[in-house]
């Protein structure tokens, strides 16, 4: 897919591959554990990790891990951190037959309404995802409806855990700080689920880049544009070159 803004700077092409390794990582593992799961319970009749049982010369419980629980959170992980990134790269296709029959200034007008907006919805998406996983980290939710006015006294759920992924040995440092000591069988749910705050506030940051990027004049809009004839364009310049 074209990129409008390529990131050219040696500070943000490090960040730029930091994201896109991320995001290659979470794929592969994705497609690992499918791969494996698969091969192991329907060609060996067996579960994964009995698998490794054999490798490593541990026995390891049943329930140590879910193929399906775990690729759901990659998943969720995947496509909340690829948001932010899609925005970021101006990698998001729309429809601009509008802008095209609009005024250049007009068309400005238009591509900050339309980022407007995008920061007020990243926002408010920021504030729910806060006030859903504060609870399960033992922090606070926010209060007011809209626009957060303080913090509510929020019960305290720490002590949620997943279905079927056990708790490893080297996060046990957590327990006295979020569980008052308690020892977790599962790992708790506040650990993937804090994707949800983390990719809306780095969503929000995104809009209001590319927002930034609209006011001075850097960009026009928040969509890729002609898509198709980048591609037309591409292939003539291969077919004139051959």
């Amino acid at each position: 897919m074209s990129e409008k803004s390529p990131n050219t700077s040696l500070i943000g092409g490090f960040i730029d591959e930091l994201e896109e390794t991320f995001i290659a990582i979470i794929l592969g593992a994705m497609t690992l554990i499918t791969f494996v799961n698969v091969i192991v319970r329907y060609v060996f009749n067996s579960s994964w990790w009995r698998s490794f049982e054999g490798v490593i010369g541990i026995e390891m419980p049943r329930s140590m891990i879910s193929a399906l629980e775990l690729t759901s959170f990659l998943f969720a992980w995947l496509v909340l951190f690829g948001i932010s990134y899609a925005v970021k790269k101006t990698a998001n296709l729309g429809v601009d037959v509008v802008l095209n029959m609009v005024s250049p200034t007009a068309r400005r007008v238009l591509g900050l309404t339309a980022a407007a907006i995008c920061v007020a919805y990243a926002f408010l998406l920021l504030k729910g995802s806060w006030d859903y996983w504060a609870p399960f980290a033992g922090f606070d939710a926010t209060s007011g409806r809209w626009f957060p006015t303080g913090f509510a006294n929020s019960r305290d759920q720490a002590w949620y855990e997943v279905g079927d992924i056990i708790m490893p040995e080297w996060l046990r440092f957590i327990e006295p700080i979020f569980n008052q000591g308690e020892t977790y069988e599962k790992i708790p749910r506040f650990i993937p689920y804090a994707i949800l705050p983390f990719g809306a506030a780095l969503l929000l940051y995104r809009f209001l880049q590319a927002t930034w990027k609209i006011w001075t004049g850097a960009e026009d809009s928040l969509i890729v544009s002609h898509e198709a004839e980048d591609a037309v364009d591409d292939v003539a310049h291969l077919n004139k070159e051959d």
